[in-house]
């Protein structure tokens, strides 16, 4: 099958790769996002599909929208089977979903038609839930509404993080792809309604999700902390500074009763650093100062002092 391939960010990676190394398979061109400023001194990168694809000898195109006249007239000099989509960043029009024989197909990283929209994999592990995986599915007009093709269950371990996660189903999901598209060349691909019952949404992260709320549960922090590492990470203030806290373990003890929310019940060397929250405590093990590097509690307090009673906002 020949397709035209449309995807941005690193999850789409492993799937530009895995459909290249198919024999039955032939990549035509790759569609991404223009390059963009990123970093300190805000030069021009391109995105992570864009790299692989340059080292994989692929023709690349950037269209700022891609459901112009023009580039879609340019696609279809390519005459392809089928467009492939995997978090490409933009929305296809009409005309574009109906461009080839077989439409547009998507790799979307949640079970639907649970966590539609952009945040699956952070709202996933946010939520608490134990279970993620990837859907395949032939795109509509809609926000990742179109009908199922296949979908593989991924197991959310108390040790993720959205990376970790975001990395695992990148894999199974462009394992997923392959067998999706070589199933609709054959004519046995199936074809499954969403249950509209049954939808929920993951909205577009931003930095001020991660700033923690103490009067929550010690195991909804411990989430939203997995669930925004790395990105946007989770933060706190203490004294005026910012504090980023990359990990935390939720205590069963429940001792500090007295405590307020935010109040540090405990700092040294041997107690670690233990928090009050809204119902339980937090023991914090690995944060990072602005400005400064990662490390954890230990390190952290011989070299900045944080006293008992004191509290984080």
């Amino acid at each position: 099958m020949d397709i035209i391939f449309m995807g941005t960010p690193d999850f789409a990676v492993p799937s530009l790769e895995q459909l290249h190394k198919s024999k039955e398979i032939e990549v035509k061109a790759v569609v991404t996002q223009p390059d963009r400023p990123r970093g300190r001194g805000q030069k021009l990168q391109p995105s992570p599909v864009k790299r692989k694809a340059l080292k994989l000898g692929l023709k690349v195109f950037q269209e700022k929208d891609v459901n112009q006249v023009e580039f879609i007239e340019e696609l279809k000099r390519l005459n392809p089977d089928a467009v492939v989509v995997v978090a490409f960043g933009q929305k296809l029009g009409r005309e574009l979903l109906n461009l080839t024989r077989f439409g547009c197909i998507n790799l979307h990283a949640s079970l639907l038609p649970e966590y539609r929209g952009a945040s699956p994999i952070h709202q996933a592990i946010i939520d608490g839930r134990n279970e993620s995986g990837v859907t395949t599915m032939f795109m509509d007009e809609g926000w990742d509404t179109g009908d199922i093709i296949y979908q593989k269950k991924v197991e959310i371990k108390r040790t993720d993080t959205v990376g970790t996660l975001h990395d695992r189903l990148a894999v199974v999901g462009a394992e997923l792809l392959v067998k999706t598209i070589l199933d609709i060349e054959k004519g046995i691909a199936p074809r499954i309604k969403q249950d509209e019952g049954l939808a929920t949404y993951a909205s577009k992260i931003d930095k001020e999700i991660g700033r923690i709320n103490w009067n929550n549960t010690a195991e909804d922090i411990f989430n939203l902390v997995r669930g925004v590492n790395p990105w946007p990470g989770a933060f706190t203030t203490h004294r005026g500074k910012l504090l980023k806290v990359w990990w935390v373990i939720p205590l069963k003890v429940t001792k500090a009763e007295n405590a307020e929310p935010g109040e540090i019940v405990a700092t040294g060397e041997e107690e670690g650093l233990v928090v009050k929250t809204g119902q339980g405590l937090v023991k914090i093990e690995k944060l990072q100062l602005a400005g400064r590097r990662k490390m954890s509690v230990k390190d952290f307090l011989r070299g900045y002092n944080i006293e008992k009673g004191e509290k984080f906002i």
